[in-house]
């Protein structure tokens, strides 16, 4: 199928296509986690000694003797064969949202000519990709290529089966030949330990004896849209950059809301049980699927994990995601805002933390305020997200993302902290010295004899909040759907590591000073809500008073755009918070801002090139023909009115686009700084003004005549 087919040839292709069907024979128990070599394989494959040595690795984390590396390499390589695998590959995940792999052959020949199978202990812990050759932010040079993938044995492996053969897939992190991090796991891990120590201390001031490692989990609700493949393929700003640079509103948009949980359309649900059958055999616990809001958009929330199996299962799940669509004549799209007028889609990232003792952390129980631990820990959040509100904005920055947030379908780029009536009446009362029972939400009993009547929660949900507590869990909604939820997770776990260091010194003074437990709790939380309260805000974040407020009287920061939220990753108190905690070196951390500045750009130069084009060689020629043909009847005397404007449209926009031509040329800026601002303030208003004028044109050309397939065609699957 051609990359470059005509609208006309895209809606031949699609009313001339066959539907494919799908049924799932096996059962869910038999095929669920069938394809890994987690736990319960490998405590039949290994001896009673090495599956020991493992399980207390993926549990706690604990040192693996190498010795017990060769022998699981020895199992993994036998299970990994037997179901086809001939070839074994380090898949990592570097700055670029995206996993890397390398597949090496399990044959080598022997001095007879023969071949036989080797996989090695050594060979199980450690590859040698190019290190160079992946966003490093200058951390290697192209001269100074090496850099190594290393086997992470708390991720279980897999076996990846696809049309082209199986591969025995190792997760593993990414590290440069001087000991830097250069992927997205190594700062996740790092965050992780980060966060165990700081919760040992204050669980242990909190007189717990048994403490078990304390670990960060994530279930990321999963956003994204479908259209139909021949419809992408006619449109090359799909191709190349995952959104539509053009095209007018259809006239039938979002507006009745009756696309959202409504039934799922059948090509739709043939998609999404093969891929969630594809899921299951890989033990990605695939949980809810449902219509969203806008037009051809679904969303996918998968059960929660740990979070750094959880972070490398969001990046098999995007992948798989995308490759089943395209078997079953669909085109994936992850871009936060690929339509304009329709919601865009992001990744809401739902984090805890607990243990195997204390369990979840974050869950107050059967009333908050008498779950002391909770209260501390969730008062930790407060102070984290009030001091570090604008590292999870620039967490979260990116060219794509900047379309959505802000909007009326994501949370502001204002960073507060939603916890519900309850909890936050609970906090208000510790602020004024006093903890006082709390009324529970209730029984919700809408009169009606045959619907059962059910525990109504304590405290409403609010969609505008980006950081909101929703009964066990916070969840970060500001998230964008392309984005890897690594970033996200290192900022959570690093802030709330660094609360809990600074709670820890705070509760043994107050305890040195003979208060008991629950008044040094009061003590600590006192502090927290005078000084960091103003990040706690229930009300609308759309509004403009709440922008003014935030502003003005919190003194919270409102970084709209990824230009203004990338420079954060450089400001001091940022550096010194990743360093404290051992999670990134300065110079990790400011290699992270080149790649995410470098990113930045790129894609709006990618875009506007992309605009350029489609604007000079698809939509004026379409206008130019239009015209002419207009303009001949005219004079035949058929009409002299049927312009409708494309004259000066179509010469509004190429002279739009000869001064993008112009400006998109220019490099010669102080700093990193000054081109991520020229993007955001020069480029992205004069792309709009090329799209507002071909738009328009949309509206007047001859429909035959125009080039692109337009959004009502797309929205409608078929």
């Amino acid at each position: 199928m051609s990359s470059n087919q005509s609208r006309a040839q895209a809606i031949a292709q699609i009313t001339n296509r066959v539907s494919k069907s799908y049924t799932q024979t096996e059962p869910l128990k038999d095929i669920w986690a069938s394809d890994v070599f987690n736990l319960a394989t490998m405590e039949e494959a290994l001896s009673k000694n090495a599956f020991k040595a493992m399980k207390n690795t993926v549990m706690t984390g604990a040192a693996l003797d190498p010795t017990v590396a060769e022998v699981v390499a020895a199992a993994m390589k036998e299970w990994a064969m037997a179901k086809g695998a001939k070839f074994f590959s380090h898949v990592f995940y570097p700055m670029t949202n995206i996993t890397a792999e390398k597949h090496d052959g399990f044959i080598i020949t022997n001095p007879e000519g023969g071949s036989i199978t080797e996989f090695t202990g050594s060979l199980l812990i450690k590859g040698e990709p190019d290190g160079s050759s992946f966003p490093n932010g200058s951390l290697r040079m192209t001269n100074a290529a090496r850099g190594y993938t290393a086997w992470d044995p708390t991720s279980p492996a897999f076996v990846m089966t696809t049309a082209n053969g199986a591969v025995l897939m190792i997760p593993s992190v990414f590290v440069s030949w001087t000991g830097e991090a250069l992927d997205k796991k190594i700062p996740l891990l790092r965050s992780n330990l980060a966060v165990n120590r700081a919760a040992q201390k204050v669980l242990t001031l909190m007189g717990e004896t048994e403490i078990g490692t304390v670990n960060s989990s994530c279930g990321a609700e999963q956003e994204y849209f479908l259209i139909d493949e021949n419809f992408a393929n006619a449109r090359p700003d799909l191709l190349l950059c995952g959104r539509t640079l053009f095209g007018a509103s259809a006239a039938k948009g979002q507006q009745f809301d009756d696309h959202y949980f409504g039934a799922i359309p059948a090509r739709v649900q043939v998609f999404m049980q093969d891929f969630e059958d594809k899921l299951y055999r890989l033990g990605i616990p695939a949980k809810t699927h449902h219509n969203e809001v806008a037009p051809g958009q679904f969303e996918l929330a998968p059960y929660f994990e740990a979070a750094n199996v959880a972070a490398d299962h969001q990046q098999l799940m995007m992948t798989i995601m995308k490759s089943r669509a395209k078997e079953h004549g669909f085109m994936c799209l992850l871009h936060e805002k690929p339509f304009a007028g329709v919601n865009g889609s992001g990744k809401h990232v739902n984090w805890s933390v607990g243990n195997a003792t204390q369990g979840n952390l974050l869950d107050p129980g059967d009333t908050p305020h008498s779950n002391l631990n909770f209260l501390l820990f969730c008062g930790a959040v407060i102070r984290g997200v009030h001091l570090y509100g604008p590292l999870l904005r620039a967490v979260i920055a990116s060219a794509s993302n900047d379309h959505r947030l802000g909007a009326n379908e994501a949370p502001p780029a204002i960073m507060s902290v939603y916890l519900g009536d309850q909890l936050e009446s609970v906090f208000q009362d510790i602020k004024t010295g006093e903890l006082l029972a709390k009324a529970e939400g209730g029984m919700m009993d809408m009169g009606l004899s045959q619907i059962l009547k059910f525990k109504r929660d304590p405290g409403d949900r609010n969609r505008t909040s980006p950081f909101a507590f929703t009964g066990n869990r916070f969840e970060f909604r500001a998230v964008g759907s392309s984005q890897s939820v690594s970033g996200p997770l290192v900022a959570m776990n690093t802030i709330l590591a660094d609360s809990l260091n600074w709670m820890a010194g705070k509760l043994e003074a107050a305890l040195a000073s003979k208060s008991d437990q629950t008044q040094a709790v009061i003590v600590v939380l006192q502090e927290v809500m005078e000084k960091h309260g103003q990040v706690v805000f229930g009300g609308n974040g759309y509004s403009t008073d709440w922008h003014k407020e935030a502003v003005e009287k919190r003194g919270l920061r409102n970084l709209r755009t990824s230009a203004e939220a990338l420079p954060v990753f450089k400001e001091q108190p940022i550096v010194e918070l990743f360093e404290t905690t051992g999670v990134l070196s300065p110079k990790e951390l400011a290699s992270r801002f080149d790649v995410y500045a470098e990113q930045y750009v790129q894609s709006i130069e990618v875009e506007a090139k992309l605009v350029i084009n489609i604007a000079t060689t698809k939509i004026y020629p379409a206008a130019v023909e239009h015209i002419t043909a207009v303009s001949k009847a005219a004079k035949l005397g058929l009409s002299d009115n049927g312009l409708g404007g494309a004259v000066e449209n179509a010469n509004a926009m190429m002279a739009d686009v000869a001064k993008l031509q112009a400006e998109i040329g220019k490099h010669d800026f102080d700093s990193i700084e000054a081109h991520l601002k020229f993007c955001s303030e020069k480029i992205c208003p004069l792309m709009l003004s090329v799209r507002k004028s071909a738009d328009a044109l949309e509206g007047v050309i001859d429909d035959e005549l125009w080039p692109l397939p337009k959004y009502f065609e797309m929205f409608n699957i078929k």
